[in-house]
């Protein structure tokens, strides 16, 4: 039983390195911006939409 318990642990603290081991790979959570801003793939950011 400590050894399921040992190995579960240490399953579920390397995931997140696991995670960040794949260079080239982008993790943008961004999926939408507030009223007003729009997603800039080159600045990945959102900035405010001008209107002229």
């Amino acid at each position: 039983m400590k050894l399921t318990k040992l190995l579960t642990a240490a399953f579920l603290s390397l995931m997140p390195v696991a995670a960040f081991a794949c260079p080239g790979h982008s993790y943008d959570q961004a999926s939408s911006c507030m009223d007003g801003y729009s997603w800039d793939n080159e600045t990945r950011a959102c900035v405010q939409i001008v209107q002229s």
